[in-house]
């Protein structure tokens, strides 16, 4: 079972999650769609999340998640 962290929750009940597998530290998006569009999960590689249309709330949700790694040296934070 892979490790994961919810990313962004649609309006419509779809969920993504950004997810690491344990043995090996792989990072991919899961998919959920709602349960009316089956609820089946799908597994998308990262580089393919962020290739294709890639403009949308989940996606920003991601590059927020991956922003907050980067630490800001103090002479460049505004006061």
């Amino acid at each position: 079972m892979s490790d994961r962290r919810e990313l962004y929750r649609s309006p419509n009940g779809d969920t993504w999650f950004l997810a690491r597998e344990p043995s090996d530290g792989r990072a991919f998006i899961i998919h959920q769609p709602n349960a009316p569009s089956g609820g089946r999960l799908s597994h998308i590689e990262l580089a393919a999340f962020l290739s294709n249309n890639a403009n949308g709330p989940e996606h920003q949700a991601l590059l927020r998640l991956i922003a907050t790694l980067v630490e800001i040296p103090p002479y460049a934070q505004q006061t």
